[in-house]
């Protein structure tokens, strides 16, 4: 394995709080990015606090922070302003996602960065973009869910949902690494500016993620009402309960097979024939007959059998899993995708990046403590110790690191 990522030496400067920014950077930080994330010396990222059942720290901050190193500054002093123009001098891409008008108010609009440092790139999440109705709202993964119709796609009919995971956080969080990466790419191959200032909301986000459904009302008229484990779009497409007691996920995607599962899996050549399920929408409109007759056949079988019937017939198939089934996974296990990781808590488990590179094993660096890695990266920028106990003194930095000290990430 190399032991340098692709994206070794890019170094990325991160405002962030909660997930969105947290999940770009630490994408970034996966392919080798050095990530320094800048935090407020008193609690720093709120999502530190969120809950405390990992080894003490919270579920959210594990998931989206390994890898990184954590400094203290207060931004609204003078001097830890000039830190952080230090390290955006030095810096590839900043990536931030404040409260809506807080960059601005610290100095750092688009056209203030891209005149101080033109081969910056400055990355700004926000909830619903700039120029409209709802721009100066605060926006969180639920609100824009909402907003952006997801939750009325989720869930049954008169029973709206939010989709568990942070979708709107993570979805944009993926775009904006994307969008730094393609930057990047254009500066080394010189087919496109060196730096420059990208703005992502998650509200466009959701909207795109929303575009069948928007395609779909758009040109027909129609509201597409939930139909929790099914789709509005195919059919047979859901989840039924086998004969003993678990449920079990069949899925079509085309006519052929359709047909298979009627003959092979149902024994039913007849419903094959008939011409209210001869095609996909035919079977969209009749998907109360069909999820009947699917139904009562996995209610006569077992899991293992219904999953037997249709791996043999080529159709797909899953189980119904929990959480607690997902942790324990044959999958994962068989495929090693678990690591241990080094956290303020100790070792935890975490699971590995999605992308499979070969020649590369990601570096599922340790979860840092708030003011981590404060004093190193300033000796970095040339503080002497002196220095930097002013500053701490002045409390322009957190306390110093360290057991019984300064470590708040956990109070």
């Amino acid at each position: 394995m190399t032991a340098a990522g692709p994206l070794a030496g890019v170094l990325v400067v991160a405002l962030e709080q909660a997930v969105s920014a947290p999940m770009c950077t630490r994408t970034l930080a996966d392919f080798g990015a050095r990530v320094i994330k800048v935090e407020n010396p008193v609690g720093g990222d709120f999502a530190r606090h969120y809950d405390d059942v990992v080894a003490g720290q919270a579920a959210h901050f594990v998931w989206v922070n390994r890898g990184k190193e954590s400094v203290t500054l207060d931004l609204k002093s003078e001097r830890g302003i000039q830190i952080l123009h230090e390290l955006l001098a030095r810096a590839d891409a900043l990536v931030s996602n404040l409260a809506p008008g807080a960059t601005a108010r610290l100095g750092l609009t688009p056209a203030e960065l891209a005149e101080r440092y033109p081969r910056l790139i400055a990355l700004e999440i926000d909830g619903f973009g700039a120029g409209g109705p709802l721009s100066h709202k605060r926006a969180y993964d639920l609100l824009v869910q909402a907003e952006s119709g997801v939750c009325a796609v989720t869930g049954r009919e008169g029973e709206p949902a939010k989709p568990g995971p942070a979708v709107a956080d993570v979805t944009t969080g993926l775009y904006a690494a994307l969008s730094i990466l393609a930057t990047l790419c254009g500066r080394y191959r010189e087919t496109g500016p060196a730096g420059g200032a990208i703005s992502l909301s998650l509200f466009d986000t959701m909207a795109e993620m929303m575009g069948y459904h928007l395609n779909y009302t758009r040109h027909s008229g129609v509201e597409q009402q939930p139909l929790g484990m099914s789709s509005p779009a195919v059919a047979p497409y859901g989840a039924y309960a086998t004969g003993d007691g678990q449920t079990v996920v069949l899925g079509t995607t085309n006519d052929r097979e359709w047909q298979r599962l009627a003959r092979d899996i149902l024994g039913r050549p007849e419903l094959a024939e008939e011409a209210r399920f001869r095609t996909n929408s035919d079977r969209v409109r009749h998907r109360g007959d069909l999820d009947e007759a699917i139904g009562s056949w996995c209610a006569g079988h077992t899991l293992a059998e219904v999953q037997k019937a249709a791996d043999d017939a080529g159709i797909g198939n899953s189980r119904y899993n929990t959480t607690t089934d997902v942790i324990g996974h044959p999958q994962l296990s068989a495929r090693d995708r678990w690591r241990e990781i080094d956290s303020p808590g100790g070792p935890i488990p975490a699971l590995l990046p999605p992308a499979v590179v070969t020649g590369f094993e990601p570096p599922m660096g340790a979860v840092p403590g708030l003011g981590e890695h404060t004093d190193a990266v300033l000796r970095e920028l040339g503080r002497t110790a002196a220095e930097i106990a002013d500053l701490r003194a002045a409390a322009v930095i957190g306390p110093a690191y360290g057991a019984g000290s300064a470590d708040r990430s956990r109070s």
